[in-house]
């Protein structure tokens, strides 16, 4: 009988506790009804470490999703599925582009999914779900696929584009979500938020009926947005009324502070080692 849904984070810029390694990256191990999800994988040295140490059982896993194509999510990839039976790979067409930043002196850096990654893929092809559209991880996992970009303060974040040379924009319509509706409303997990994390919620109120958005975790990146931005932002998610806000990753140091400042008593912390759990509704606990 499914009753709760229990969150780890297995991957963020910060561990609290000894032994736990942290790494510029995410991952969230979800499990619910004998089911265990992975959502994202980090850069892929600190997963299998953290992994271990806070007794999760990677060969347990059952699906893996990517929030989108960069190194920081996708890295972890071919060591999360060592000896691994076949299992599903859910991601967006887009995440297996090529991808670039643009630094401040103009010089460009890879950021794209590692190769190994990429392989690992490709040797399971037929395992592939791409997910352009909603999709349905069973259990009452869901992931949003392509985010409609709606806000007029919002962007992908950064100088991102699918070429060396930075002359082809990357619109990163890889980003995704993963969203799923607890007793209170509706849990979103962010990989990056890149579509925008107000876009983000937006969309997953819209695919659950108007359901109230309870808590978010994740990285929002906000790292670097200009303060119109960030008070827009921080404008639109206390008129959600957020119970649990939990910024991690990209968010950025000033903007993580600025959250937590404008809704102390609903931000929480969000390290490697977390743990998050929430009740499921009463007819999905039935089976339902």
């Amino acid at each position: 009988m499914i009753d709760h849904l229990r969150i780890t984070v297995l991957v963020e810029n910060t561990a609290k506790e000894r032994g736990l390694l942290a790494e510029h990256g995410l991952a969230f191990w979800i499990e619910t009804n004998g089911q265990s999800v992975l959502f994202d994988t980090g850069q892929g040295n600190a997963l299998v470490v953290n992994a271990f140490r806070l007794g999760i059982a990677l060969r347990e896993l059952d699906a893996v999703v990517l929030s989108h194509g960069h190194y920081d999510h996708t890295g972890g990839l071919a060591n999360a599925l060592q000896g691994n039976r076949a299992l599903a790979i859910y991601a967006h067409p887009d995440a297996l582009r090529p991808k670039f930043a643009r630094g401040t002196d103009g010089s460009s850096r890879d950021i794209a999914m590692p190769t190994a990654s990429a392989e690992v893929i490709e040797r399971r092809r037929q395992r592939l779900v791409l997910t352009d559209k909603p999709s349905d991880l069973g259990n009452g996992l869901m992931v949003t696929g392509t985010i409609p970009r709606v806000t007029d303060f919002e962007d992908a974040g950064g100088p991102f584009f699918l070429d060396s040379e930075c002359r082809k924009p990357d619109p990163l319509l890889d980003d995704q979500a993963v969203y799923f509706v607890c007793e209170q409303g509706a849990v979103v997990l962010l990989g990056c938020a890149h579509a925008g994390v107000i876009n983000t919620l937006r969309y997953v109120q819209e695919l659950t009926d108007d359901r109230p958005i309870h808590a978010v975790l994740g990285g929002m990146h906000l790292s670097g947005a200009s303060s119109s931005r960030l008070n827009a932002t921080i404008d639109a998610l206390q008129r959600m009324n957020i119970s649990c806000l939990a910024p991690a990753h990209c968010t950025g140091r000033e903007a993580t502070l600025a959250l937590w400042n404008a809704m102390p008593e609903r931000c929480i912390p969000c390290h490697v080692g977390s743990q998050f759990t929430f009740c499921l509704p009463k007819s999905l606990s039935k089976g339902a």
